[in-house]
């Protein structure tokens, strides 16, 4: 028996496949609701069941949150580990949503058919593509080509408090040769992709004191420090004129990308201009001597994500404020350290404050970027398999966004992530009327039976 025969299974199987889906699906699985806490163990519980029935020796593990999911199969070949996250975000707003999110329906739409209803690619439906793979692999073959692990997550919508922790604890256990990732997306809704690059993330919230009490504009303007103004000189001092970002240091750890890198990037031909036009944009704002792809992707970012003071109600209200905040967040990429950038952006802003001015900070986080080598044999296979499967060459991306569990399996578990994923950019997550198509969900299991068996040998 062959890959073509595991293949053919996927397919007969679709409709089963698909049922399966659905029914987690109807689990509301939001971990960041207390009130939600037992559909997730709910949620927790079917995957242990679904991936008992194939023979996968699965357990429930409680953390001081939502628990895990951990299996093993022993087997030959390389030992792959499988993440995946079953939590899901809040509905809200709920008036939004065409219909129950956690009756989630086949839909026939302008662009194909679509899974619809919260987790179906955030992750739940991304989640199911690998144990389908398993499943039809086992069907066919009676076994599975690899040694196996599955990690699966029930907090990661609400910042993964419990994972460090486990992880830690469990490292001996986890430890593998190489971690699947499915939480990604296919690049332009079209292209395969193997994410190698993810920004880390640094945030930080001011709060720029100056009178100790809001002041009468007429009595006092003028002649008194305003918060406000302060602020603004700050935001405004962040970037120059060709949006290059001036903290101190800051480039420290930005390494230029690779001929090769470069080159494929170029091959994509990215519609910067369709991008932004589809938020009403149409200029790219980043550092003016680098591509648009570089600006998402492999270049840091920092940006300002909210300003208040003063009165901000209906009406007019003639007022100096005490106080003046913002939260400002970094994107990271290479060797930025987080901790070093976080003091050198603390000094920045404190040399800058006038007279009558104080400052305090509150941080939000704080994690380096991850990148992946890409000359490991795997990733070649992996990027062949996914070629194969979808007819178009598959690349090796970047992600402007920061997933730290990538992160967490290279520095805790010496583990080498792979991300492959197969949502689209239209599917809504975290927003109302999230989707799935199922071609994605299809090619996505068929994809992952490629990669498995290009894995295994």
């Amino acid at each position: 028996m062959s890959l073509n025969d595991v293949l053919s299974r996927i397919d007969a199987d679709l409709p089963d496949a698909t049922d399966r889906l659905m029914a987690l699906l109807r689990i509301p699985s939001i971990s960041t609701d207390p009130a939600f806490k037992d559909a997730c163990d709910r949620a927790a519980d079917w995957l242990a069941a679904d991936l008992n029935s194939l023979g996968i020796a699965t357990q429930k593990r409680p953390t001081p949150g939502h628990p895990m999911v951990v299996g093993h199969l022993d087997g030959p070949g390389p030992h792959l580990l499988f993440y995946g996250h079953y939590d899901v975000q809040p509905v809200d707003p709920l008036a939004l949503w065409d219909n129950n999110p956690f009756d989630p329906q086949i839909e026939e739409t302008a662009k194909g058919r679509v899974i619809r209803g919260r987790g179906a690619s955030d992750d739940k439906g991304q989640l199911m593509t690998f144990i389908e793979a398993c499943r039809a692999w086992k069907a066919v073959h009676g076994s599975l080509p690899c040694k196996l692990t599955f990690f699966l997550e029930g907090e990661e919508e609400s910042g993964s408090p419990s994972l460090v922790p486990f992880m830690q604890e469990n490292a001996k256990e986890l430890k593998s040769d190489i971690a699947l990732i499915c939480d990604t997306g296919l690049f332009e809704s079209k292209t395969p992709a193997i994410v190698t690059m993810l920004r880390g993330l640094l945030g930080e919230e001011i709060t720029i004191t100056g009178p100790n009490v809001d002041l009468h504009s007429g009595m006092y303007g003028g002649v008194a420090i305003n918060p406000i103004r302060v602020l603004s000189r700050v935001i405004a001092a962040l970037h120059d004129d060709q949006g290059r970002i001036m903290v101190p240091g800051f480039y420290d750890g930005v390494a230029e990308l690779s001929d090769e890198m470069e080159a494929q990037w170029q091959g994509l031909a990215f519609d910067h201009a369709g991008f932004l036009g589809d938020v009403g944009l149409s200029h790219p704002a980043g550092e003016q001597d680098r591509t648009p792809l570089e600006m998402i992707w492999s270049r840091p970012t920092c940006e300002v994500n909210g300003i208040w003071g003063g009165y901000t109600g209906d009406g007019f209200k003639t007022v100096l404020p005490a106080q003046a905040h913002a939260k400002v967040s970094f994107r990271l990429v290479g060797d930025q350290d987080p901790l070093v950038i976080r003091e050198n952006f603390r000094a920045m802003v404190r040399e800058m404050l006038p007279q009558d001015c104080e400052v305090s900070f509150e941080g939000h986080g704080a994690s380096k970027a991850s990148m992946t080598q890409t000359d490991d044999p795997s990733f070649e296979a992996a990027r062949r398999a996914l070629s194969e499967e979808w007819q178009v060459p598959a690349a090796y991306v970047g992600c402007g966004g920061s997933i730290p569990i990538a992160g967490f399996f290279q520095d805790i578990l010496g583990t080498t992530p792979m991300l492959v994923g197969f949502g689209k950019d239209d599917d809504a997550i975290h927003s109302p009327n999230e989707k799935y198509d199922v071609e994605s969900f299809h090619k996505g299991i068929r994809s992952w039976a490629r990669i498995l068996a290009a894995l295994a040998t």
